[in-house]
């Protein structure tokens, strides 16, 4: 089983890079694990203790869960994967039933920043793209598909998002062992992946 781990700060087109790798992709040989769905079960706390909860630090994920469940997806086994809520801010009841690929994409902002996730990655790719097109696209995303306001989204990107990123995400960079510029250019950063995906699936 081949490991992809895609990185970038939130809004940096991480999705879309995805997209652009399945493409032309067996899809039958090709799965995706959102780190977005192993944020830790808060059942304990309310709504708004929950809704303080600092999403963008490494603490806020469960890798330890994210962790398990790719050593058992490379020991050939299936997993529940977990569903993850943001407009109440915790997991749900449900799970995503997920067997093993030949490819598993591992997607996330914070992927590249926890050392035993890090280890299981043949290869580290980190979604690059501008500050300011990355807070227009978080806003796009937050108001339509999150229920949130603009001053929410503004207020946590400046109080939250930002502060982390520079903290904890942008350092990531470091491990990553392809960088990919989110525009129209990315084509060959996109092609050299496919081309090593294929390589190994064939």
């Amino acid at each position: 089983m081949l490991i992809i781990g895609i990185a970038g700060g939130t809004g940096s087109g991480k999705t879309t890079v995805v997209h652009q790798i399945m493409n032309q992709l067996p899809l039958t040989e090709v799965g995706v694990l959102s780190q977005d769905h192993y944020y830790r079960e808060t059942h304990h706390l309310s709504y708004e203790e929950r809704a303080k909860i600092n999403f963008d630090h490494p603490r806020a994920i469960d890798f330890e869960l994210l962790t398990e469940h790719l050593k058992e997806l490379k020991a050939g086994n299936a997993i529940e994967q977990p569903v993850y809520s943001f407009v109440t801010h915790n997991r749900t009841e449900d799970t995503i039933h997920t067997h093993p690929r030949k490819v598993m994409i591992v997607e996330g902002i914070l992927i590249l920043a926890d050392p035993k996730i890090r280890e299981l990655f043949d290869i580290k790719i980190f979604v690059h793209a501008d500050p300011d097109e990355r807070l227009i696209r978080r806003l796009k995303r937050d108001i339509a598909e999150r229920g949130r306001d603009m001053e929410e989204v503004l207020s946590r990107y400046q109080s939250t998002l930002k502060p982390m990123h520079e903290q904890f995400i942008e350092p990531t960079k470091a491990y990553a062992d392809i960088i990919i510029p989110n525009d129209k250019y990315n084509t060959v950063a996109i092609d050299v992946v496919r081309a090593v995906i294929n390589q190994r699936i064939l």
